[in-house]
C-alpha cells in the first residue's frame, strides 16, 4: 500500500528527506501539496527535501522582506517580491522555495508571469533564506544562479555573493552599496524580539528616514 502525503504529519521545525525522487514526482508532489501551505520544498538531483517553519523562522522572514521593501522603495529601485514562489529548472534537476525573494535588476523580464521557469527565465537578484532550524542547501542556489543570497541564522545575518558559479561571504551587499546591511539586519530583528515586529520596523523606517 503507498502512502500519501497528506496521510504524513510533518511538525514544525522538522524535515522529511526522500530520496530517487525523480522530476516528474517532483512536480506532481508540489501539485499534491499545493500552493498554500506552510511546507518549504528543496529539490536536488533526486533529493527532495519537506521541511516546516518554525513561528520564529516566519517572524524573521517577516521582518527582513520587510527591511528589503523599505530600502528598496527608500532608493526608488522597481522591484517585484515573490516570496516563497517555486524556483525550479528541469534542466538543471533544482528546485527551492527562498522565505523571500526580490527580482529588481531583472524585474522587467517576469512582469505579468504567474509561473516562473529558470530554464528560460532569470533568477531572483536577491532570496533569503532563514536558516534557524534546518541546514540550507546552498547549492540550489548556486546552481540556479542566484546571484545574491541573504543566509539568517541564530548567529545573525549572512551575505553570500555568486563569484564564477560559487558563493563567497562578503560583508556587504550588491543591491545595496554603502548600507550596512549585516549590522541592520542583526539589530532589528533582534530588537524585534524584544519589542515586536511593527515596533522594530517602525524604528528601522526612522533610521532610513534619518540615514539615507
Amino acid at each position: 500500500m503507498l502512502l500519501e502525503l497528506k496521510q504524513l504529519r510533518i511538525q514544525p521545525g522538522q524535515q522529511l528527506l526522500l530520496e530517487d525522487v525523480s522530476w516528474q514526482q517532483f512536480e506532481n508532489i508540489l501539485a499534491e501539496l499545493g500552493e498554500h501551505r506552510a511546507a518549504r520544498i528543496s529539490y536536488s538531483h533526486g533529493f527532495l527535501e519537506i521541511m516546516v517553519p518554525l513561528p520564529e523562522h516566519e517572524k524573521a522572514k517577516e521582518i527582513i522582506g520587510d527591511m528589503v521593501k523599505i530600502l528598496l522603495n527608500e532608493i526608488g529601485s522597481n522591484y517585484d517580491s515573490l516570496g516563497s514562489t517555486t524556483l525550479k529548472s528541469e534542466k538543471m534537476t533544482q528546485g527551492v522555495e527562498p522565505d523571500a525573494c526580490f527580482y529588481i535588476q531583472n524585474q522587467a523580464a517576469i512582469i505579468g508571469k504567474n509561473r516562473l521557469d529558470l530554464n528560460i527565465d532569470p533568477p531572483p537578484d536577491l532570496a533569503i533564506e532563514i536558516d534557524l532550524t534546518s541546514r540550507t542547501q546552498l547549492e540550489n542556489y548556486q546552481i540556479l544562479g542566484v546571484p545574491e543570497l541573504w543566509k539568517y541564522e541564530k548567529q545573525g545575518l549572512q551575505i553570500k555573493v555568486l563569484q564564477s558559479g560559487k558563493y563567497v561571504d562578503s560583508n556587504f551587499s550588491p543591491t545595496f552599496p554603502g548600507i550596512p546591511i549585516i549590522e541592520l539586519v542583526n539589530q532589528y530583528v533582534h530588537q524585534s524580539q524584544i519589542i515586536g515586529n511593527s515596533q522594530s520596523i517602525q524604528a528601522f523606517r526612522n533610521w532610513v528616514r534619518d540615514n539615507i
